[in-house]
């Protein structure tokens, strides 16, 4: 059975699903995935996400705000808290920063990124850090800021061995994406090598990111199973032992008791 760490299940386009949401999950669990966290990325819609996977045993959010979102409601410590007060929160984020707007002087996303580590500290959450082009800063802000009282996931991880190396001594799991399978990402395969196993996470980051050989569509959670394949492949691993291991650590991380089914 596989976790899929990191999705948008409320941003899926269900059209392919005759716009049924329980058809989605149905096709999702046919590919033996039975746990998924629906991450956050702004405080106005977290009330229909939210809505939309509360009756399902098996899934569960975080609570955030996105560093690419700039003109939406400035999370505090307060509404963080408040949020992850609701049972199916399980981690504060998407947060963290991204440097791809070159005009950008990203004050206020490392502003925002400061409250995100102070909410999940005083939450006793982990984080779900989103870095892009910043992974300097990214380690500084997380070092100064107490983040590994709480520790988290570097999601879509995409940087050196070295980055994920320093994210691992602040106690965080480093998560690979369908990225690994593209040709072109080379570097992600080395750096996914030499990922402790009891510091690796799987996810889709769906709807995004959907891997070879279904690149350019749509993603879902139900692919999460490829990207275990071509770790299992990378890593010299047997795949039912890489898919029991990342289960495991992501039950751990998100402090959830073992489980399986998809219900409601």
């Amino acid at each position: 059975m596989y976790f899929d760490s990191h999705c948008h299940l409320d941003r899926i386009d269900l059209d392919q699903f005759d716009h049924s949401f329980p058809k989605l999950l149905k096709q999702i669990q046919s590919e033996q995935v039975t746990r998924m966290i629906c991450i956050g990325v702004n405080l106005e819609s977290f009330n229909d996400m939210y809505a939309q996977i509360a009756p399902y045993d098996s899934i569960y959010c975080s609570a955030g705000v996105h560093p690419d979102y700039h003109l939406v409601l400035e999370p505090t410590v307060e509404s963080l808290c408040q949020l992850a007060r609701r049972r199916k929160v399980v981690a504060i984020g998407e947060s963290g920063l991204d440097y791809t707007d070159p005009s950008d002087n990203f004050d206020w996303q490392r502003k925002r990124f400061e409250v995100h580590i102070e909410a999940a500290i005083a939450c006793d959450l982990p984080l779900i850090i989103h870095t892009r082009n910043a992974k300097k800063d990214t380690l500084e802000i997380l070092s100064k800021n107490n983040a590994d009282k709480v520790g988290g996931v570097m999601h879509c991880f995409t940087e050196d061995w070295d980055t994920a190396s320093q994210a691992i001594d602040l106690g965080f799991y480093i998560s690979i994406s369908g990225i690994v399978t593209f040709h072109q990402a080379e570097n992600v395969r080395e750096m996914a090598k030499k990922i402790p196993s009891d510091r690796l996470l799987i996810e889709t980051d769906s709807p995004w990111l959907s891997p070879v050989p279904y690149r350019g569509k749509t993603n879902h959670p139900g692919r999460v199973r490829i990207v275990a394949e071509k770790l299992a492949e990378i890593r010299g691993e047997n795949l039912s032992d890489l898919a029991r291991t990342t289960f495991e650590n992501a039950n751990r991380l998100f402090k959830l008791q073992p489980g399986s089914k998809i219900t409601n």
